[in-house]
């Protein structure tokens, strides 16, 4: 009778280890299947601006279809940056490329961001514009001039450092805020002395309204460029953002090795002439690796949002490394 017993006791322990083990078993499937149902992407959508170039080639040759296979793929083109970054900051755009800038007034401003990439800036890619008939021969010369900028760009940011490097301050000149479209008709009739721009207005206005460069980004240390994501869009879909990187990183390695093509996507996707197009890809740098931000990379922010808050361009201190977004650690 004994040995009945403890048969079916050993029977039932058994049973029950087998019961638990497929209970955990059918948890783990239900709690993996949740998950993949809160990450996977309907539908990602993307800020770019003319500029971005290998968003332009990402887009041409469905790269990102290929990362996220079961979404819909928008694409919304900027005219600047902080236009990208107000989309952004209301869930209309989920990433997007912008200058050094626009992130720091839109933190400053309380807007939601992360930093997810960067990339660095041809130095030449930027400059202050005068007209070809300007009397303007140094930077100290910009003294009461009207000079017109994209306001919360990175040219803002580059007439920042012009201004100190001239030992002049903001209201030493007559900052003329406007986008680029309306700053190059300005520039056109003459009714702005000068203007700080980036590619590929930059080209455009050498080669048509033959504009004359009187400082660039080559006087300066170096500048980044930065992949932005929507916070909210990170945390629920928490594989995307190493997705949309490696994206990124596989348009800069196709315009490496097919140089014509880069320039007729990048002509076709702009408008540009053909001579236009090839003076900014000729400026890229090759290759133009996407990474994660590093120290230096964030210090750099850094100074320039502390810069901008000396200077009352910003409101209030803001701490970068707060809004840098981090990999999720694999096991």
């Amino acid at each position: 009778m004994n040995a009945l017993k403890t048969i079916t006791f050993v029977g039932i322990t058994a049973l029950s280890l087998a019961l638990s083990a497929c209970q955990k078993s059918e948890s783990s499937q239900t709690q993996a299947a949740t998950q993949n149902k809160a990450e996977s992407v309907d539908t990602l959508s993307i800020g770019y601006q003319k500029s971005s170039l290998n968003l332009l080639v990402a887009r041409q040759q469905k790269l990102f279809e290929q990362e996220f296979p079961h979404a819909k793929i928008e694409w919304k083109e900027f005219p600047a940056g902080p236009q990208m970054l107000e989309a952004l900051a209301v869930g209309a755009v989920d990433f997007g490329a912008v200058g050094n800038t626009p992130p720091i007034f839109a933190q400053a401003a309380g807007k939601d961001l992360s930093y997810v990439g960067y990339e660095l800036v041809p130095a030449n890619s930027q400059a202050l514009l005068i007209p070809k008939s300007s009397g303007i021969q140094s930077i100290q010369q910009l003294k009461g001039k009207r000079i017109a900028v994209q306001k919360g760009s990175s040219a803002h940011e580059l007439l920042a450092k012009i201004l100190q490097k001239a030992g002049l301050s903001w209201q030493d000149i007559q900052p003329i805020w406007l986008p680029p479209a309306d700053a190059r008709a300005a520039f056109d009739k003459q009714s702005i002395d000068a203007w700080a721009i980036w590619e590929p207005y930059l080209s455009a206005a050498e080669q048509d309204a033959h504009a004359k460069v009187l400082i660039d980004g080559t006087a300066f240390p170096k500048t980044y460029s930065f992949y932005i994501g929507n916070p909210k869009f990170i945390a629920a879909h928490p594989q995307a953002t190493a997705q949309f990187l490696h994206g990124l990183n596989q348009a800069d390695q196709w315009v490496l090795k097919n140089q014509p093509q880069a320039l007729t996507v990048y002509t076709q996707s702009t408008g540009l002439q053909t001579s236009i197009a090839q003076r900014v890809i000729d400026k890229r740098l090759k290759p133009s690796p996407i990474q994660t931000l590093t120290p230096e990379v964030v210090q750099a922010q850094q100074q320039i949002a502390d810069l901008f808050q000396q200077v009352q361009l910003i409101p209030k201190n803001i701490q970068v490394q707060t809004t840098v977004w981090a990999a999720p650690k694999t096991h």
